[in-house]
């Protein structure tokens, strides 16, 4: 009784805890923001409160097997989920995600189009939008055609995408039938492989958020090499400097801590944006218009096209994101806004920085930046992506542990979590190799615009061209008009081509850039 007792005082604590966090992010979303939300946290923005579900959930289990009496007062919380995954989930839990397990929204304070909004061009305007400005170099105004192509083809998947989680049912009425990318994508290969879709979706997203995760660590490396070249330390030393301070990464529990500087981080960005264009106006005098080429660099335009893509990907997280809206019905119109806007910002900051800088336009565009100001906006930069490593980090374990440790009896592996919900020894070390990978894809391929153009190619161009065409196709073909199932099979063509183009291009170029590190 003394240890139920300590329990439910705890669980008031939590509540009142709760109650107050939820008034700081009620003032910041009257203020227009969502607080912590980050270009790459939006998609995992319930994870916090599964892990507090898994929590209480434990606990429960722990007092049971103490020998608890029967018919006492049940605590506040899941009494059910079990860290194995063998319980069933709770009612407020929908299926399971790629990154997490969604939250249906009932009993859930939903969000506006505004914040829906803001989540979504937190998405699409991250700190990746600074090689924005490389991509132009090799694809000139072609680039250009090319950040509007993508930003109304991402629009529009975004919308289809979403149109897939919804039925008729008997009375004509449409209704939400799935709740998740994993959902939609499993329900396309029911009845003969009912988890293949899901699978193939899991495994793209872990590819996204590892991939994610080194190129912080490039970035991080890249950007204080520049800032202080003067100093005896090699970029490769500061990318493991990086990954030191990183390592606490592995013993994450939640992300409550990570999230409280996310709002900043953003702001921050978009400070540096500003800054950038700030300094690239006042040499408008200079700005080199011929330098701007109607012809591409067909050996390194393909890398570009990646660049791009993977600057708009945010298709994941909107099954989420429209289940917790107020009203569902403007979705399009938020989708519209946000993506005319990012196009609009995007557009603007890639042709101003090229045009500042033309062919000495570094993969990094702060690179390019005086010594004075560079140092002081890369800092920014680098505490900006230190602190948002741990959000997809996380969300990777998260996927890997459920699909590979916790499935029940279809785990490949047995479950890294003791019987006290306590990280076994061989997890935190599988954790902790997964820094330590990140870390060596870091130190021997340190190309940011070849990362990112591999991984837009691959998973980007995966996640918002081809699967939400092909599902649109396969589970609402009958009902669609004839421009409809145009447009759908002219993006899956396209990006199928664009994906292998710039696939093909990007690995040779890491093949290139691995030859070139061994021979030194």
């Amino acid at each position: 009784m003394a240890t139920l007792l300590r329990s439910k005082l705890s669980n008031v604590a939590t509540s009142v805890s709760n109650k107050s966090q939820a008034k700081m992010s009620g003032m910041f979303a009257r203020m227009g923001f969502q607080a912590a939300t980050d270009e790459e946290a939006v998609g995992f923005a319930h994870c916090d409160d599964l892990d507090m579900e898994h929590r209480q959930g434990l606990q429960m289990d722990i007092l049971k097997s103490e020998g608890g009496e029967e018919g006492a007062e049940p605590l506040e919380g899941d009494i059910h989920y079990q860290r194995d995954g063998t319980g069933p989930l709770p009612p407020s839990a929908s299926k399971e995600t790629g990154v997490c397990s969604e939250l249906s929204g009932q009993g859930k304070p939903k969000i506006t189009a505004w914040e829906a909004g803001w989540n979504v061009t937190n998405a699409i305007q991250g700190m990746f939008v600074l090689g924005l400005p490389y991509a132009i170099l090799h694809g000139g105004y072609l680039g250009l055609f090319l950040i509007i192509f993508a930003a109304v083809v991402c629009c529009y998947t975004g919308k289809i995408l979403i149109a897939c989680l919804y039925e008729e049912n008997e009375d004509g009425e449409i209704v939400r039938v799935r709740d998740s990318y994993v959902d939609i994508a499993n329900a396309c290969c029911a009845p003969r492989f009912p988890t293949l879709g899901g699978r193939v979706v899991n495994v793209a997203q872990i590819i996204e958020l590892v991939m994610t995760c080194i190129l912080y660590v490039v970035v991080s490396g890249n950007l204080m090499y520049n800032s202080f070249p003067n100093l005896p330390v090699s970029q490769k030393s500061w990318s493991i400097i990086a990954t030191a301070v990183l390592l606490p990464c592995a013993f994450l529990k939640n992300l409550k801590a990570v999230s409280k500087f996310s709002l900043l981080c953003t702001l921050a960005h978009f400070v540096i944006n500003i800054l950038v264009i700030a300094y690239c106006l006042s040499r408008a005098r200079d700005w080199a218009w011929d330098k701007v080429k109607f012809y591409i660099d067909v050996k390194k335009f393909p890398i570009s096209i990646g660049i791009i893509v993977f600057s708009y990907t945010s298709q994941i997280f909107l099954p989420s994101l429209e289940g917790n809206m107020q009203n569902p019905k403007e979705f399009h119109c938020m989708m519209n806004w946000t993506h005319i806007a990012a196009c609009i910002l995007k557009g603007l900051f890639a042709l101003v920085a090229y045009l500042t800088w033309a062919d000495e336009t570094k993969e990094v565009i702060t690179d390019n930046l005086p010594s004075t100001i560079r140092a002081v906006v890369n800092i920014f930069l680098v505490a900006k992506a230190l602190l948002s490593y741990p959000l997809p980090f996380f969300a990777a374990v998260e996927v890997l542990e459920r699909s590979l440790f916790q499935d029940g009896n279809r785990a490949f592996f047995p479950n890294c979590y003791g019987g006290d919900g306590r990280l076994k020894s061989w997890g935190l070390t599988l954790r902790c190799a997964l820094v330590v990978f990140t870390l060596l894809m870091a130190i021997y391929v340190p190309h940011f615009a070849l990362l990112m153009g591999l991984t837009g190619s691959l998973t980007g161009a995966g996640l918002c061209f081809l699967l939400p065409s092909l599902f649109h196709l396969k589970l609402l073909w009958r009902k669609l008009l004839w421009h409809h199932v145009f447009f759908d099979v002219a993006i899956f063509v396209i990006g199928g081509i664009c994906s292998v183009s710039g696939f093909i291009h990007s690995l040779e170029g890491l093949i290139e850039a691995f030859r070139t590190n061994a021979e030194d």
